[in-house]
């Protein structure tokens, strides 16, 4: 379904490299049915025609008629622009697959003509190596079938979940921002464990495998996190001291402000974006 389908990225940042590269290495779609195209950095556009084999094309040179998919990836802000320079050239069977954080299918299909198919993306940057947790919810207008072809897309850069569109807030605060939560993690981790004397290269493969094996181990065993953790901390053991230390210095607390603070800038971006739209008169 997927094989003759061509797809244009608007947008050429790390969200966009990121789903070009899982799906180009995914082999579900070849590289030359993939266009990526920005504003005004055409090295960016040469950097990644050369390193994935797609097509870059600047803006003003950008013909949408033979493109079955357009991936809108530009910063939130664009977006009302974006979709001004494209809206004479959509057509009905044109599908929008937008991944702005905070940009709802509403405030699309307001700035696209009637009817236009759009659906709701939220990937994160594990995109690049298949092993993206991918949100999805369709707007008023999107075909089943357009959803499906959406999902076997997606589904080349990891897993996808079709969930209501007013979760969606609350997902990008837990998956779409949330490998720069492991990361921040990681980072402290290591920086302690440098003090040890070990290899930094080395510490930061330990790391990486802990948080691997831990993450597959509720994958595949299907227990709670909270079971898994009573299971290895034994009284006054190390994990016993260490897990004490995080709680007493608010670990818990710092994990659930930092998701809600991500999903309360998503609402925000909609609410400035909707508010900017009526400010002008063109809502309402």
């Amino acid at each position: 379904m997927l094989g003759n389908k061509k797809i244009v990225f608007i947008g050429a940042g790390s969200m966009s490299e990121a789903m070009i590269s899982g799906i180009v290495h995914s082999k579900k779609v070849p590289p030359k049915n993939i266009t990526v195209t920005n504003r005004s950095n055409n090295h960016r556009l040469k950097e990644l025609q050369k390193k994935y084999g797609i097509t870059g094309v600047n803006r003003n040179n950008l013909d949408i008629c033979n493109i079955d998919i357009i991936v809108l990836a530009m910063k939130p802000k664009d977006a009302e622009t974006s979709l001004q320079s494209i809206f004479d050239s959509l057509k009905p069977n044109h599908l929008i697959l937008s991944v702005l954080a905070g940009v709802s299918t509403t405030f699309i299909e307001k700035n696209a003509p009637f009817g236009q198919q759009v659906i709701r993306v939220m990937p994160n940057t594990s995109s690049m190596i298949g092993e993206s947790a991918t949100a999805i919810s369709s707007g008023n207008h999107t075909s089943a079938q357009n959803i499906t072809i959406a999902q076997e897309l997606l589904q080349s850069i990891g897993e996808v979940y079709v969930i209501p569109e007013e979760k969606m807030d609350f997902f990008t605060g837990i998956a779409g921002s949330g490998p720069a939560y492991f990361y921040y993690l990681m980072e402290h981790m290591e920086k302690e464990a440098q003090k040890s004397g070990l290899n930094s290269q080395i510490i930061r493969q330990i790391i990486a495998q802990t948080i691997v094996g831990a993450a597959k181990m509720i994958q595949e065993d299907g227990t709670s996190p909270k079971i898994l953790r009573e299971n290895v901390t034994s009284p006054n053991g190390t994990t016993a001291a260490g897990l004490e230390a995080l709680k007493r210095n608010g670990g818990g607390k710092a994990i659930a402000e930092a998701i809600k603070h991500a999903a309360h800038r998503s609402k925000e971006i909609s609410l400035q974006l909707e508010e900017s739209k009526i400010s002008t008169g063109v809502i309402g």
